[in-house]
């Protein structure tokens, strides 16, 4: 398998095997509702340095994380945000001059951020779980090497999934080029094997509009028996009975070269005619067969593109922050 080289990487390889173990100490707690017990859940907010954190937690943790949710510096270059997104941050600077040496003086702001994520991902690698899922966001920065830097330690064959999440709507009309309007998350697992993503209820407008009819309670579609493809099959291709004891067969445009077939077999059609629906319409006064697709109960399997409002945007975060603390809580970029 190919693998990613940087400037530095073989002063990091091993690197989190040299981070010292850290006794996490507590020094506070949130006030639970009252008559919850105290310290009721293993919830935990972690105050310090991500890398000694994440090896702090192996004793207790190694090998047993379900699921890890990352959002690293993006490394955009912008050092004016209040959240540092630079590799340039001065904490980043002297952990380089500690690990790397003087070579990392001359390193580019790529080699930088690899040099920073290698360490931290081997650990987040040993926390999982043999059926654990990591899912990490990023932009277009980064996101190649992220993505090569993921298959070096998880392995090529644990990719799950690039997602791609619309994170703005409208704007950037300022932008040289073309205006980016998402980022990915990359979605990987411990073992693919024993990985289980859940099937999700679609609630999308999408999915809403395309569902548009229900019975007793569960939504479906009509969808036209009759259907057009490149390649034409005869055996498809039958007359079937109408409620008036007309004969419809799949329409060709071009009699000479015919395109369209049933979606099911004459077989099918026969054991399971009770499920066709017959329609005629006004205009032309033509019978048309449609069946029923009726939503999964159980939901679809996720899907890539997060294009949908109710994924959310960059500002709806905000809005929803302000909503619950306050305006202005937080310093945001």
């Amino acid at each position: 398998m190919p693998t990613l080289q940087w400037v530095g990487k073989d002063k990091v390889v091993n690197h989190h095997l040299d981070v010292p173990f850290r006794v996490l100490n507590k020094v506070s707690s949130f006030r639970a509702p009252e008559g919850t017990p105290a310290n009721s859940t293993d919830n935990r907010i972690i105050h310090g340095d991500n890398l000694e954190a994440l090896k702090s937690l192996l004793p207790e943790f190694e090998g047993k994380v379900k699921c890890i949710y990352i959002d690293p510096p993006y490394n955009t270059g912008n050092e004016g945000w209040v959240y540092n997104d630079a590799v340039n941050d001065p904490k980043i600077k002297r952990w380089l001059g500690k690990v790397v040496g003087k070579e990392g003086e001359d390193l580019s702001r790529h080699d930088k951020w690899l040099c920073m994520m290698y360490p931290r991902v081997k650990l987040l690698h040993r926390l999982l779980a043999k059926d654990g899922v990591i899912f990490a966001s990023i932009d277009d920065n980064e996101a190649v090497h992220l993505q090569q830097l993921l298959n070096e330690i998880f392995g090529a064959e644990s990719f799950l999934a690039k997602l791609v999440w619309k994170r703005k709507a409208g704007g950037g009309d300022d932008s040289e080029h073309v205006a980016t309007e998402h980022e990915y998350v990359l979605c990987y697992a411990k073992r693919k094997q024993f990985a289980k993503i859940s099937r999700v209820l679609h609630e999308s407008p999408a999915m809403t509009a395309k569902y548009n009819k229900v019975e007793n309670g569960r939504r479906y579609y009509l969808e036209r028996l009759d259907k057009t493809s490149l390649t034409y099959s005869e055996s498809m291709d039958f007359p079937i009975e109408c409620p008036d004891g007309s004969f419809v067969s799949p329409p060709h445009p071009d009699p000479k070269n015919p395109t369209t077939s049933w979606r099911w077999s004459e077989k099918a059609v026969k054991e399971r005619r009770e499920e066709l629906q017959f329609i005629k319409e006004k205009k032309t006064n033509e019978w048309r067969i449609y069946t029923r697709t009726w939503e999964p109960s159980e939901g679809v399997t996720p899907r890539s593109l997060l294009v949908d409002k109710d994924f959310g945007r960059n500002r709806d975060g905000t809005q929803e922050l302000d909503s619950i603390l306050g305006p202005k809580v937080f310093n945001n970029p």
